[in-house]
Formats: C-alpha cells, structure tokens, sequence
C-alpha cells in the first residue's frame, strides 16, 4: 500500500471517528481550521457527492491505465482503490436511502 492510500484510509478513520464522537454528543474539535467549512447541510452534502465522484472517476482512470500496462501500478492498488470508490458509493446511497425515508416519515406526520 503507498503513502497516498495509507494517508486516505487515515483521514477516513479520522472522520469516522467524528461522526461517531458528535453522534455520542461529545465536542468534535476539528483538526485544523480548513476543517471548518461554512454552507450548512446541502453544501457538505454536495462536497461528499463531489468526493465520491472524483474517488470514482479516480478508480476508473487508474484501472484503466493499469489495463494499459502504465508502470508503477500494482493490481493490490488498483483493487483497492476500486474498492474504496465503490464502498464509498455504497454509504452514499444508504445515506440517501435514509433521508428520504426521514423526508417520507417527516412528511406524514399529523400535524
């Protein structure tokens, strides 16, 4: 495993242990002040369909260039970030999945 991906899985960790931090109602400090991003809900929503795109649109280009024979790709990375583009599409929709279930249920309540 290279650097880059090392470094990725790391700052993956780190937001997953956010998100479970402030699920548990404990301050979430963020790491430095490029963490802090103003917008609300829609905005860190559209960064996340942003990054799951481009994590795709990555995976493909490197399966793609390995395909071609480009030196310094080894098939263990290439699977790897594969597979890490495709879990991330898969949360993204479970995620989806549950807002509009939230929506559906918000939706039918008497008021």
């Amino acid at each position: 495993m290279n650097s880059q991906a090392l470094a990725s899985v790391e700052n993956l960790l780190a937001q997953m242990r956010s998100v479970a931090r402030a699920s548990q109602g404990l301050t979430v400090q963020p790491q430095d002040a490029s963490a802090v991003r103003p917008g609300g809900f829609a905005a860190e929503l559209s960064r996340t369909l942003d990054r799951v795109s481009q994590a795709q649109n990555a995976a493909n280009t490197q399966a793609q260039q390995f395909q071609l024979g480009a030196p310094g790709l080894s098939l263990s990375d290439v699977m790897i970030d594969l597979q890490k583009a495709g879990l991330s599409f898969q949360t993204t929709v479970t995620v989806r999945n549950r807002l509009v279930e939230a929506y559906k249920e918000i939706a039918n309540m008497a008021i």
